[in-house]
């Protein structure tokens, strides 16, 4: 893997820009910038039949606060491009370039690139029948939006002017101030719920679990759309006890009526080979039918919807 140590470019118009420092920073701050036109993102997945309703169009974006040792996504937690190679793919030129836009087989991949707001509304656009038929839409994705969150609010402010349905996937773990102009432009929040232990959430994944709770509870008084999702994870949630504990909390709030469910898989092991880190889940199994059916159940008793992999 080659790291690219480029920062992520902002700016406050279109005819100045300036550079960040993106050195690793506590999960109460966010990437500092004015109203950004410009931000770091690794994919824009199409035709997605999650992530919230009808068929979706998924952006990524670059950088996550949160190790969990079962991400699904680890190129995300790096706010920084990185350049990996794909050994299937390499011709072993006599002198390697390590340059991803050189390269005459596409094995060196970038991942993570800059993209101005007005171009990612263009490629989102190449969807909108499908959001218009479907009733889909846009979801933002990461990594962790919330670290863009200034970018992620002129965008999807942009995309509802255009009548487009939007969504963001989220921890939660950010200041408030932050997170409610983001979700004030939402029409669902799909917020995690993960480890209720404060000390082992903190120890973990590096989440701060009164916040997270604290922030839910006042996008709901603030009338936010909020989805309440449960990673099943051997080891980590998938405890009975972790899963009463989310529960208990969401008793208070009876506008929620749906739980989306989702069961740890093994999707992106081959990702942590691809950016040569440890896949520190490669020895547990993924939950069974029966353990999955159980949790849901008991989500239901509580008088819930349940949607598994919504």
């Amino acid at each position: 893997m080659i790291s690219s140590d480029e920062p992520l470019i902002n700016c406050s118009d279109k005819s100045s820009c300036f550079n960040l420092d993106l050195h690793q920073k506590h999960s109460s701050e966010i990437i500092q910038m004015s109203e950004s036109c410009v931000a770091r993102i690794f994919n824009i997945q199409r035709y997605s039949l999650n992530d919230g309703n009808g068929i979706r169009t998924v952006v990524f974006f670059k950088g996550c606060p949160h190790h969990c040792p079962w991400c699904a996504n680890p190129e995300s937690i790096s706010r920084h491009s990185i350049v990996v190679k794909r050994k299937s793919k390499c011709i072993k030129c006599k002198f390697c370039c390590n340059d991803a836009d050189e390269c005459p087989s596409k094995a060196l991949e970038k991942i993570g690139y800059d993209i101005h707001i007005d171009e990612l509304i263009n490629q989102i656009l190449k969807d909108e029948i499908f959001f218009r038929t479907s009733g889909g839409g846009v979801t933002l994705s990461g990594g962790e939006v919330l670290l863009q969150a200034k970018f992620a609010y002129q965008l999807l402010k942009r995309l509802k002017q255009l009548g487009i349905n939007t969504a963001i996937e989220t921890a939660g773990d950010i200041r408030f101030s932050e997170f409610l102009s983001v979700a004030s432009q939402c029409d669902e929040v799909l917020f995690d719920f993960k480890i209720m232990d404060q000390e082992k959430a903190m120890k973990t994944i590096n989440l701060h679990l009164d916040r997270v709770l604290n922030n839910f509870r006042q996008l709901y008084h603030h009338n936010i759309n909020l989805i309440p999702r449960l990673p099943l994870i051997p080891q980590y949630t998938l405890f009975e006890d972790n899963v009463m504990k989310i529960l208990s909390f969401l008793k208070e709030f009876n506008r929620i009526k749906v739980i989306h469910i989702l069961p740890f898989h093994k999707f992106g092991e081959s990702k942590y080979e691809l950016i040569q880190q440890n896949y520190e889940m490669k020895d547990i199994a993924e939950p069974s039918p029966k353990e999955i059916d159980e949790i849901k159940k008991l989500i239901e008793n509580h008088g819930y919807s349940v949607v598994n992999g919504g």
